[in-house]
């Protein structure tokens, strides 16, 4: 293994090595102490100290406990022992893949002269004869530990836990920093609470756009709903109109363009709503992008008295809408005669000042949503970690070919949530400071794709290279205005 190891959080980290070996040291340097399991620590616990041998069996029948406890909730965890014991190991490995964590060794192969050093020079040493009987047996388990089933067996290098998204990210960034590529970034608004509430709004999201499109955004996407969907907040947290929203934003900016991500289909009349885009084009200067979808919050259709039709019943809809939209922008007025909807005219002066304004279907439903915007639109937004991006790109490249459209025609965008810190000490008390009481640092990290601004670029290269053309990212933090400018360092390793 190279030096900058990234593991996966959560993961079980086994630390194997006779006394004085530098395990407790290590452990100590990159892990935080709660995820430490210690049985000299645990000694000291449920005896008189850590040098107290008459309680080490209740010692270890605890930490085997902990470890149980802390992997049964997928907690990173790391044992800290001599782990000498062939049967405990095999024990601690079943645990996580019980648990579907992956299980590292960390192998402290000191040399038996440093090991001896070490302990005479403690205040309380390892009796010699129970060290030298450690060493000897050391040279056997360390031979042994590669054929016992772990993803790893490292030396005691540095090591980050990262979430999994980044734990390829650094060789990924080198790539990026050696053979840079390029790729189109959007802000996702889908929250509005404002700090100081509805009367700071206004000038919130004037002073978020304005530094999104500063720090080299090139696009600005807004949520379409109406109240608040679950996976994010409250029904009742402020939720602004998005097409409304969208023309204040033209006001605020000069330079992103500007759409939803994307609006359902069922929401408004789909000649209005192609009326309204091309209005959005006019008067931002030929900015706007219409983002459009299957719509499925059933609620809210149903808080607001809107039908919800069946899901063959919106396919068609939504399938006549990609085809409607580009004859109401262009020239003339024809009419529109599709499987639902039927227009004897279709009149829509001004026209949009695109001579083709973009459209992109959301969704990566394979056999229908992704056919759709291989067949009619400019780009698809899919979500979902690496291995679902490069299915899903294959899917929407085959379905291209199977249109008679050349694959490139149709980007492929992606959607995620990003939490930036510039350092892991950042990226940490920004997760504390956001993360539910109930939910661990790890798996709200994982959830907000917490890093550090070279994890990002990692794992945004990572996307590029599996054909995502733009990333719009949710921030989390904005109420904090330094969170654009840290992503602001990601986007310029694209530039």
């Amino acid at each position: 293994m190279t030096e900058g190891v990234h593991l996966p959080a959560p993961c079980l980290v086994v630390l194997v090595g006779p006394g004085a070996s530098g395990k407790s040291t290590w452990a100590a340097a990159h892990f935080p102490p709660d995820a430490v399991v210690s049985s000299d620590r645990l000694r000291a616990v449920v005896g008189a100290g850590e040098d107290d041998v008459t309680a080490s069996a209740d010692a270890f029948a605890l930490l085997e406990d902990v470890v149980r406890l802390r992997v049964g909730r997928r907690l990173t965890t790391v044992v800290d022992t001599l782990g000498l014991d062939a049967d405990r190991r095999t024990a601690w490995l079943a645990l996580a893949r019980k648990q579907g964590l992956p299980c590292v060794a960390v192998a402290f192969d000191t040399p038996a002269a440093e090991c001896r050093a070490r302990n005479r020079a403690r205040s309380k040493h390892i009796p010699a004869d129970v060290l030298a009987g450690q060493l000897r047996d050391w040279p056997a388990v360390r031979d042994h530990l590669p054929s016992e089933g772990y993803d790893d067996v490292l030396a005691p290098v540095p090591v980050r836990v990262v979430a999994a998204p980044f734990a390829r990210a650094a060789a990924a960034a080198r790539r990026q920093h050696e053979d840079p590529t390029g790729l189109r970034f959007a802000l996702h608004l889908g929250e509005f609470v404002a700090p100081g509430g509805a009367p700071a709004t206004r000038e919130w999201l004037r002073s978020t756009a304005v530094g999104a499109e500063t720090v080299g955004f090139d696009a600005i996407y807004v949520m379409d709903h109406f109240r608040q969907i679950p996976q994010v907040g409250r029904p009742f947290d402020d939720m602004l109109e998005s097409w409304t929203t969208l023309a204040f934003l033209a006001a605020c900016t000069q330079r992103v363009r500007l759409g939803t991500l994307v609006s359902g289909i069922t929401y408004r009349n789909v000649a209005h709503l192609g009326k309204i885009v091309a209005t959005l084009d006019v008067l931002s200067g030929g900015r706007a992008v219409c983002g459009v979808g299957l719509a499925w919050f059933a609620e809210e259709h149903r808080a607001y008295g809107w039908d919800f039709p069946a899901t063959a019943d919106r396919y068609a809809l939504l399938e006549d809408a990609l085809q409607l939209l580009p004859v109401l922008w262009g020239p003339g007025s024809p009419p529109f005669h599709g499987r639902v909807l039927d227009l004897p005219e279709t009149l829509c002066y001004p026209r949009p000042l695109q001579e083709h304004l973009p459209l992109v279907v959301g969704g990566g439903g394979e056999q229908r949503t992704l056919r759709l915007a291989a067949r009619y639109a400019d780009a698809a937004n899919v979500m979902g970690g690496l291995d679902v991006v490069r299915r899903k790109a294959a899917v929407l490249r085959q379905h291209c070919l199977d249109a008679g459209r050349d694959p490139t025609s149709v980007a492929l965008s992606h959607l995620s949530t990003v939490l930036v810190g510039r350092d892991d000490a950042q990226v940490a008390e920004l997760v504390e400071a956001r993360r539910p009481r109930r939910r661990s640092a790890e798996a709200y990290a994982a959830t907000v794709n917490a890093g550090t601004v070279a994890d990002q670029v990692g794992r945004l290269r990572e996307l590029a290279e599996a054909g995502v053309g733009e990333v719009a990212v949710r921030v989390p933090d904005l109420a904090d205005p330094t969170s654009l400018e840290r992503f602001g360092e990601v986007i310029a390793a694209f530039r």
